[in-house]
């Protein structure tokens, strides 16, 4: 086992500080950082990456969605990863801390000259956050041999396909099915990720170990009802699609309090009132709902009880309601090997490993139907992300490529 002192872990996390901020620099808006999939800002993240790789060993390739992989050794492979692309204003730990983490810890065994009995690849995919296009984990998806053809006629809010995003990305949508790995290549995944809670803070611990990822269900919703004269339908006349559109929001809220032994959360993120004149009822309105929950069934039973009121309330208002489903992943539970080796690195460090599941989508879902996985979760300030003051010190994150060291050292395919 090797042998980090303070002075080398405070070198990783500082390391880690400039290139994530480098990275953060990349960004499509002045004063916010904004990276959408197969944007210009994409490419240069990914060959900003792809350089930061040769230059820690790895030899470097990228596949037909833009995945950028850093390969050391042969198979059977540990894959390590996790993704460049960004919400919109969002902060600039979520997913290069864990491209960025990898990179390090990978040439911590390359410059020693340590080569273990398996491979190395690090992977910085592309599209986790689905901020583009109306998909998530796609690239992971497509490496884990599951990615869904239809994904490509899928547009943005440009009406730009994904398959011509790939286009002028100066990628081929043919070969996109070259892009998995082939049976018995991969030997497991690990991610590392800002927590995104305030778990860890409370705890007072700067590492956890991740249970199990969510199940997640996201649609959109329609609600039709009539418009008139804000000033001349009376009250009791009206078929105004936005207050039932309201009600439902409200039954979203109130349906998801009542499981929340399940750690479930029902979000409406979104929502439009159409034509969306001040003196006009609205005839159309629209809104999402992301619901999660770590048990399967009573994620998609709760689905179904908020189906029922949204029927009842459009039947009592006169109005009609549709659902369009977008997403449907099942809840993941890591892989109890890797969660337990995980642990015993987050030990050899001095510290408590703390069991957390994840609330949040990760790559690691999608890696998981691939190969056993794993995911080391490092404390943020305050629990929040997705949000520029989003933070991890370079302290901790120094801790957590130090564990990821340990990890790989303890590995064993």
């Amino acid at each position: 086992m090797s042998t980090l002192t303070k002075a080398d872990i405070e070198a990783l996390g500082k390391r880690a500080e400039r290139m994530i901020g480098e990275l953060a620099l990349i960004s499509a808006e002045r004063g916010r950082l904004v990276r959408l999939f197969l944007s210009p800002e994409h490419r240069m993240a990914a060959d900003l990456t792809g350089r930061w790789m040769k230059e820690a060993g790895l030899h470097v390739s990228e596949d037909a969605l833009g995945t950028v992989r850093g390969r050391w050794g042969e198979a059977p492979r540990l894959l390590i990863g996790s993704h460049l692309d960004s919400v919109i204003d969002a902060g600039k730990y979520d997913g290069p801390l864990g491209v960025v983490g990898g990179i390090l810890a990978a040439e911590h065994f390359i410059r020693r000259g340590q080569k273990p009995s398996f491979g190395i690849d690090v992977l910085a995919f592309g599209d986790e956050e689905g901020s583009r296009f109306p998909s998530v984990l796609s690239t992971s998806a497509t490496m884990a041999g599951h990615f869904d053809p239809a994904t490509l006629d899928l547009a943005d809010a440009k009406g730009v396909t994904y398959r011509r995003a790939l286009e002028a990305y100066g990628k081929n949508p043919a070969e996109v099915s070259r892009t998995a790995y082939a049976p018995g290549e991969a030997a497991a995944y690990v991610e590392m990720h800002i927590e995104q809670g305030p778990v860890l803070e409370k705890e007072g611990e700067p590492l956890g170990v991740v249970t199990g990822i969510v199940g997640q269900s996201r649609l959109r919703v329609s609600v039709e009802g009539v418009a008139g004269h804000a000033g001349t339908v009376p009250m009791n006349l009206r078929k105004d699609a936005l207050v039932g559109a309201a009600e439902m929001v409200l039954a979203v809220e109130r349906i998801a309090r009542a499981h929340a032994g399940d750690r479930m959360v029902g979000t409406v993120g979104r929502i439009e009132a159409l034509p969306g004149a001040v003196n006009i009822i609205p005839a159309r309105a629209t809104f999402t709902i992301d619901l999660r929950a770590m048990t399967d069934r009573v994620r998609r039973d709760a689905l179904m009880e908020i189906k029922a009121e949204a029927w009842r309330i459009v039947e009592a208002r006169g109005l009609q309601v549709t659902f369009e489903p977008f997403l449907d992943t099942q809840t993941t539970p890591m892989d109890s090997k890797l969660q337990a080796a995980l642990a015993e690195a987050i030990k050899g460090l001095g510290h408590r490993p703390i069991a957390i599941p994840s609330g949040a989508g990760h790559d690691a879902q999608m890696m998981a139907r691939l190969c056993p996985s794993a995911m080391l979760f490092v404390r943020c300030r305050g629990g929040v992300s997705h949000n520029p003051a989003e933070y991890a010190s370079p302290h901790d994150m120094g801790t957590a490529i130090a564990a990821l060291i340990g990890f790989i050292e303890r590995f064993a395919p």
